[in-house]
Order: structure tokens, then C-alpha cells, then sequence
């Protein structure tokens, strides 16, 4: 079954084509980061104007590069929620009209849940039920994955998600958006143990995280620094910080599976990129023989192979739209 996949919900314009949700075709995405980098982050109606612009002709070019026509697809999937609003939209009427204009059954997919399915590109064999951490610039959760569309969430940010927090503390530190990426860089020649930062705790909740708190205490270390003439040495606060997020990550996520007794371990999102995050978590699960599925660079941020990917099982699922699907700014995976 080849399905054309839409994905808009935030900045970046992807169409895929992917066959049997684990055979991608073709997958182009347009970005808006060198746009977006002028504002210091994702202005949401710049992005739906963009969406605008560029989704027929990355249409276009996901058809020419899997050298097939729209008569050879299958089903029309799209990313309807969660993310901007405007931007989910814009996707999401496309998708309809290509939908009512051929034929061809319209299926909605949940962003978090594509996030996951990428690993299904990657790795053939991974098959549910596992745990997952997706890590992303507006979501940090700890998932039970009981089947392809059968989730329970464990644990998550009460706060920020740790790629806001990521991308505030190299605001303030004077990086240039997208600043997850800047810290990554310097992490790798800083010292992480010269600045001590706080690891925040969810009283109560075990498996729940909290980036807020961390995220102000480089606000204020900085801000207190520079009151007192005191500079600061960005390369080991980046470090620091970086090594905080892992903490917490991997303190979260190998507490979860071993009181729940999983030993097949994925991750999902645009923050495992992450090398300090990548190398932790394949550290941590290494000592405990846990197999952990990472997915490549190419599938950790928003793209539509994903989607594609999460189709197939929401079709298999008897999860089909009518033309009324809406976008839908915020909604649980579940």
C-alpha cells in the first residue's frame, strides 16, 4: 500500500511516499530555519504563509523523485494535530482536496505517534510492544507503545519540553535559533561538571520531568554573572546544561522500564539528534543489555516519511477521516 504523507504542523513543508509503513519512496521536506532565525524562533503565521507557498511543489517533487503519479497512490495521510494551528491547517486542506480530487481514502495521523513510527523505516524488525521516550521541541514523554496505535503515556514534562528549554537557555546565551544545535557543538569541547545546576523533581509523580527550573537557573546564573562583572564561559555552561537534560532523560527513562519491565527501548523526536542524548542512553542501556533503537538524523525531526510510516497502521486500524477532519492545535496521544 503506498500512502502520500503530509506533514506542516510546524515549520518545516514535508510530503513522503511510503509503502507498507516501512519502505519510504520519496521524502522532501522544505525548511523555514533560515527565515526563522531572524526572529529567533518560529513565527506561526510566517510558517503557514510558507506552508502555503511551498506544499504543492514539494507535492510535486515527492511524486517526480518516487517516480510515481497520484494514480499510483494508495491513500492520502496527513499530520492534523498537535501543532500550530494555522500551520496543521494548511496541511490538512491540502490533503483533503487531494483526497476528494482522486478518491483515494484520507487518513489522520497524530504528530507524537509519527514521531515514533520513524523507527519503523529504520528498523524492520521493531515491532511493539516497547517504551519510548520522544523528545521533542514542544514534547518530552515517556510512552508505552502496546501496539502500532495503542499508546499509554507514564511520564512526561510538566513544564517545559526539554527542546524549549534547550532552545531558551541559547537565547540567553546569545546563540543563534535553532539553539539545541549550538549547545550540542559546544557541549562537545566544554567541561560539564563547571557549573552546578539544579536536576528539578515532580514531587509525587515518579516518571514525570520538569525543565523549567533548569532553563532559569541559566537564566539567573547569567543574569547574576553579569551583574557582578563575572564573565561567563559559554562553551562549559553548555556543557553543564547539556549534561542536566541528560540526567534527567536517562534517570527518567531507565527508572521507567525497569519497573515496568521493558528491554526494548526507542526514541523519537527532534532532540534525540542530540549527541550527548544519543551517546547517555545507548551508555545507560548498554549496561543493563537493554536494546535500544535510535532513529537515524534524517527521521529525528519533523518530516513526512514519518507519517507515512504511522499511516499504514492507522489505515490497518480502520482509522479513516471524513472530509470535516480538522486541525487540532492540542490533543493527547491517546
Amino acid at each position: 500500500m503506498k500512502i502520500l504523507a503530509i506533514e506542516s504542523s510546524c515549520d518545516e513543508t514535508a510530503v513522503a511516499i511510503v509503502e507498507d509503513g516501512t519502505k519510504m519512496h520519496s521524502n522532501i521536506i522544505a525548511t523555514q530555519i533560515a527565515e526563522h532565525r531572524l526572529y529567533g524562533g518560529v513565527v506561526p503565521e510566517i510558517a503557514s504563509r510558507r506552508h502555503c507557498e511551498n506544499i504543492v511543489g514539494v507535492t510535486d517533487e515527492a511524486l517526480r523523485a518516487a517516480k510515481m503519479t497520484l494514480d499510483d497512490i494508495d491513500a492520502i495521510a496527513v499530520t492534523y494535530a498537535p501543532g500550530l494551528i494555522g500551520a496543521l491547517l494548511v496541511g490538512v486542506n491540502f490533503a483533503k482536496g487531494l483526497s476528494l480530487s482522486t478518491g483515494k481514502p484520507l487518513i489522520p495521523v497524530h504528530h507524537i505517534r509519527s514521531h515514533i513510527a520513524a523507527n519503523y523505516l529504520e528498523y524492520k524488525e521493531l515491532k511493539p510492544p516497547f517504551l519510548c521516550l520522544v523528545v521533542s521541541g514542544g514534547h518530552t514523554h515517556i510512552i508505552e507503545v502496546k501496539s502500532h496505535t495503542e499508546f499509554k503515556v507514564i511520564g512526561r514534562t510538566r513544564d517545559d519540553a526539554a527542546g524549549e528549554a534547550f532552545d531558551k537557555a541559547a537565547r540567553a546565551m546569545g546563540y543563534p535559533y535553532p539553539g539545541g544545535i549550538e549547545i550540542d557543538k559546544a557541549a562537545v569541547l566544554g567541561n560539564p561538571l563547571a557549573y552546578k545546576l539544579p536536576r528539578p523533581r515532580v514531587e509525587g509523580s515518579e516518571y514525570d520531568m520538569s525543565f523549567s527550573g533548569l532553563k532559569t537557573a541559566v537564566l539567573n546564573l547569567l543574569h547574576n554573572s553579569e551583574q557582578k562583572g563575572i564573565e561567563v564561559n559559554k562553551v562549559d555552561l553548555s556543557a553543564s546544561f547539556q549534561l542536566a537534560v541528560c540526567d534527567i532523560l536517562s534517570d527518567k527513562l531507565m527508572l521507567a522500564a525497569k519497573n515496568f519491565g521493558y528491554t526494548n527501548i526507542v526514541v523519537a523526536g527532534g532532540v534525540c539528534a542530540n549527541s550527548g542524548i544519543r551517546k547517555r542512553l545507548s551508555d545507560e542501556c548498554a549496561k543493563r543489555g537493554y536494546k535500544l533503537y535510535l532513529p537515524p538524523l534524517k527521521y529525528c525531526g519533523d518530516n513526512a516519511a514519518m507519517v507515512g510510516s504511522q499511516a499504514y497502521f492507522e489505515y490497518l486500524s480502520g482509522n479513516i477521516a471524513s472530509l470535516d477532519l480538522n486541525a487540532i492545535s492540542t490533543l493527547p496521544i491517546g
